[in-house]
Order: C-alpha cells, then sequence, then structure tokens
C-alpha cells in the first residue's frame, strides 16, 4: 500500500484516538435504526444473522446488533475504540486498518459501514470493497453510509473523507461485484438540500445452482 495512504490512514486514526471519549458522547445517542433496519431488511437469511460492524467506533450499534439477537462482530483502526467498544458491547471487535484489512473469507451474512468507507481515499477503494465482497457469504448484504459530495477528497481539519455522488459511489461498488438494492438520503423528512448522508444497499450475488 502507497506510504502515502497509510500516512493518511494514521493521521485520521490518530484523531479518533486522541479524541475517543468526546465521540462517544457526541454520538452514543444518534438515532440510526432506519440504517440497521435497512441491512437487516435485505437479509435474507433466518436470524440469527453474523454482522460486522466496519468502523464500529465506540460500539454503540454493535450492543443494537447483539439486543437483536445477531451475532456481531466489531472492527476498527482506532485501539481506543476497540477498547471502548469491546467493554461496551460485549462483543468480539478486531483492530484492523481498513487499508489492511484481513477477514475471513465468506464468514458474514451482512457488512454494516455506517459512516467509515468515507474514510477510504478514492485510489484504494477498490481493493477495500473486494475484501468486503469476499467476506460475505453468497447473498449477503452490504449497508453504507457516507457524507454524500460531489466526487471530492480530502482534509477535513484532521480527518480524511472522501464524497462520493450517487453515480460514483455506485459505479465503485458494482465494479466490486455488489448488486445495487436501494439507497436513500438522510436525514429522513428533510429537504434533499438538507439531508447530507447518502446510505445505499448492496449484494452479493448468489451462487448459481
Amino acid at each position: 500500500m502507497n506510504d502515502d495512504l497509510d500516512a493518511i490512514s494514521r493521521h485520521t486514526l490518530a484523531h479518533y484516538n486522541d479524541n475517543a471519549d468526546s465521540f462517544f458522547a457526541g454520538t452514543i445517542d444518534h438515532d440510526v435504526s432506519q440504517n440497521i433496519d435497512a441491512l437487516l431488511g435485505a437479509i435474507a437469511r433466518p436470524a440469527p444473522a453474523t454482522i460486522l460492524d466496519l468502523g464500529c467506533g465506540p460500539g454503540r450499534d454493535l450492543k443494537t446488533f447483539t439486543a437483536l439477537g445477531h451475532r456481531a462482530i466489531g472492527i476498527d483502526g482506532s485501539a481506543a475504540f476497540v477498547h471502548m467498544a469491546r467493554d461496551h458491547s460485549g462483543c468480539e471487535v478486531w483492530q484492523q486498518d481498513f487499508l489492511h484489512l484481513d477477514l475471513p473469507d465468506a464468514m458474514f451474512d451482512g457488512i454494516y459501514a455506517n459512516a467509515s468507507l468515507f474514510h477510504v481515499p478514492r485510489s484504494a477503494l477498490p481493493q477495500v470493497l473486494r475484501k468486503l465482497y469476499a467476506a460475505l457469504q453468497a447473498g449477503g448484504v452490504l449497508f453504507s453510509s457516507n457524507p454524500r459530495g460531489d466526487n471530492q477528497e480530502g482534509w477535513n481539519g484532521e480527518r480524511y473523507g472522501s464524497y462520493h455522488a450517487l453515480d460514483a459511489w455506485r459505479a465503485f461498488l458494482e465494479a466490486a461485484g455488489f448488486v445495487y438494492l436501494d439507497h436513500y438520503f438522510r436525514p429522513a423528512g428533510r429537504p434533499l438540500a438538507e439531508q447530507h448522508w447518502l446510505a445505499s444497499v448492496w449484494r452479493k450475488p448468489a451462487l448459481v445452482k
């Protein structure tokens, strides 16, 4: 992996490590039930599902998935978040940088990437998506929610972000093999100009018998 990309990742993760407590306090009460429902509603296999929370942060959504009866595993590049998530959720949590994912093949029914994949630089995104695709079972589902934009990327304070329009995001996902299921903008109930998040749902095709 390019040294410049690794430096971007380290700098962004350092920001989260340094601000882990305030991030937890500021996000613990966020209502993301619409996103959780979008993932779970698209999973065709009978419950309980095995779900990877990609960029789990302090573990808020891991706890929700577990309370709903599913097996949830978290992954985050921030050491501080990994420790928080384990304590808060009681779930298994792996520390991995998104640019160097090491995931088991065909393990997960669903991957939940809520406000996480936008930290991946555009040049690294195809490789990351291929690894997520391989980690899903046939017929498995990927959910993503990212701040939407006009396909620009760069620094926002101490964090790096890539801000995709729907068409560009769709092109990345379809190039990785995913099939489009649905998308919506958040927060719900607001005018489009005030809906700054793009949520989308994708399937890994089922095996043809």
